[in-house]
């Protein structure tokens, strides 16, 4: 079980991962289009060991990736948290919408309670979101957010990154 406290929203509660959550992070990782902004396409026994490393962050960092479920029938409808693994510049707002949640607003409910849970509860100051070229969905979700592009940089696994900048805590009272 993961550190990961429960947050609830009006439709969603974010919640620890559990071993259920892995099909569905299976399934993202092999579609080439979807899996871009992650890295690209994972075989299936790799997916297992990026979905193992993200509860792992948990427990080494304090903070990771909540699983987001529908509040009323408790469906897995993607992941969201905060992302350092060794060699990221800084902490990261990411997202992920399965199918099913896409278009619905669900990413940008979650990332706006993660965001929320992490600026009053956990102390963060700043948080970035770093988005690929070319992922136009991601890149309109962090703008919607109000976070601003601030620079390009190398990401060690998947080369050319926008960063995106949020607003600081201050700036979303």
């Amino acid at each position: 079980m993961t550190p990961a406290p429960t947050i609830e929203t009006k439709r969603l509660i974010l919640r620890g991962p559990k071993a259920s959550d892995f099909e569905p992070i299976a399934t993202f990782y092999a579609d080439p289009e979807r899996s871009m902004g992650f890295g690209g396409v994972l075989p299936r026994d790799q997916a297992w060991r990026w979905f193992a490393s993200m509860i792992g962050h948990w427990h080494l960092r304090g903070y990771g990736f909540w699983t987001i479920t529908d509040k009323a029938a408790g469906t897995a409808l993607g992941i969201c948290g905060i992302w350092n693994p060794e060699g990221w510049p800084e902490a990261e707002l990411g997202w992920i919408a399965f199918p099913q949640a896409e278009g619905k607003g669900i990413a940008f409910e979650a990332a706006t309670a993660v965001r929320h849970h992490a600026y009053t509860v956990m102390g963060f100051t700043t948080m970035t979101s770093n988005i690929v070229p070319g992922n136009a969905r991601s890149i309109a979700l962090a703008e919607r957010l109000g976070a601003v592009h601030e620079t390009t940089y190398d990401n060690i696994n998947m080369g050319t990154e926008h960063m995106f900048r949020h607003p600081a805590p201050a700036d979303l009272a």
